[in-house]
């Protein structure tokens, strides 16, 4: 666990108690071969929080989902959905009578059947007749229910399913990648709006992605995944200015470590001193400090160098070398104008830094 120091800004709290959790995995395994693709995963979501999976392509997070929707059995470890026991420790409930709907990601819509019929197919015929118009209203895809789904957009099939996995009424839906198929371009606008319904409705979801910034944004709490485990579960503040190893901050963003040594509480590095709370011992450290805690000033006798300017609209990415040849990458706001090549002394933010202790 790492170290961390200073003021930092306040996380949102993630959920520590959950009493009647939505869902609850403990010590969760599954192998395929030689492979184990879920190794002892415990997670509790509750009842309408928006969980995002967040890992690597082959970090587990996909198999994990089917388990709970019931494509695939655990080798050991149980699933409880909404208290009751679906698998493990010789229970079943097949995927049918989970109450969990799920949106796939290439949305497996039937295409010789229409909107409505794609909609309505899991319901029984007496109720379609109401329900398939007002799950259309609900994702905004009123008087498409005739046409056929190569007649419409990525973001519109995308609808459907989610409408279709809607229908049964469930208690639990699971996206897996759902956006990945999506032009980038109108990605960031159509997962807020899905995201609005699902939130509307207060159904709980659990959201596979590899996505940093589509799980920071969406999430209520993350579940950071490698090599089949949970590594760290929090808020995405959380994740991002308290990673729980040097893993998980590298994956949850860039990031400068910088060499340093800790003593009596406190952390000495290149770029400061810091408070090291609940360090005590001498040892060799290496502190995270997020780009856009470090400020540049222009300053001809500071001790770096810009090397590399990356104009991004809304802010700018440096990269600076100092010299004796660290080298260290900020991140500023496009009003702050600081040439490429342009000597600068640099200052960090007041945050929270997570220190590392190093072999």
């Amino acid at each position: 666990m790492p170290y961390t120091s200073g003021e930092l800004p306040r996380p949102r709290q993630a959920v520590t108690t959950i009493t009647n959790p939505m869902i609850e995995l403990s010590d969760l395994s599954k192998r395929f071969g030689a492979t184990k693709a879920v190794a002892r995963a415990s997670l509790t979501v509750a009842p309408g929080e928006f969980v995002a999976l967040l890992g690597p392509s082959g970090c587990g997070k996909t198999t994990l989902l089917r388990l709970i929707a019931g494509f695939e059995t655990p080798d050991s470890g149980t699933i409880a959905i909404e208290g009751r026991r679906v698998a493990g420790d010789g229970a079943w409930v097949p995927a049918e009578r989970r109450r969990v709907g799920t949106v796939f990601q290439d949305y497996a819509l039937f295409p010789h059947l229409t909107v409505g019929e794609n909609i309505g197919f899991g319901l029984p015929r007496r109720e379609r007749v109401a329900e398939v118009p007002r799950l259309l209203e609900l994702v905004d895809l009123a008087g498409l229910a005739g046409r056929y789904p190569h007649e419409l957009s990525g973001g519109q099939q995308q609808r459907v399913a989610l409408a279709r996995a809607l229908a049964p009424k469930p208690s639990l839906v699971l996206l897996d990648e759902p956006w990945s198929n999506i032009d980038p371009l109108l990605r960031g606008t159509l997962r807020a709006e899905l995201a609005a319904i699902l939130r509307r409705i207060g159904v709980t979801v659990l959201l596979v992605t590899h996505d940093r910034e589509e799980a920071f944004s969406l999430a209520d709490r993350i579940a950071l995944m490698r090599g089949g485990r949970i590594e760290q579960t929090g808020s995405p503040e959380e994740v991002y200015l308290e990673p729980a190893s040097r893993w998980a901050a590298e994956f949850a963003g860039v990031g400068n470590f910088v060499r340093g040594h800790a003593a009596d509480g406190m952390v000495e590095t290149a770029l400061g001193s810091f408070c090291a709370v609940g360090c005590s011992d001498c040892c060799a450290v290496e502190a995270l400090v997020r780009p856009e805690l470090l400020r540049l000033h222009v300053d001809e006798s500071g001790p770096g160098r810009v090397i590399l300017r990356e104009f991004r609209g809304h802010d700018v990415f440096y990269r600076i070398q100092l010299d004796d040849g660290t080298m260290l990458c900020a991140q500023r706001p496009s009003t702050e104008d600081v040439p490429l090549g342009a000597r600068v002394r640099i200052e960090t933010h007041a945050a929270s830094i997570p220190v590392f202790q190093t072999a």
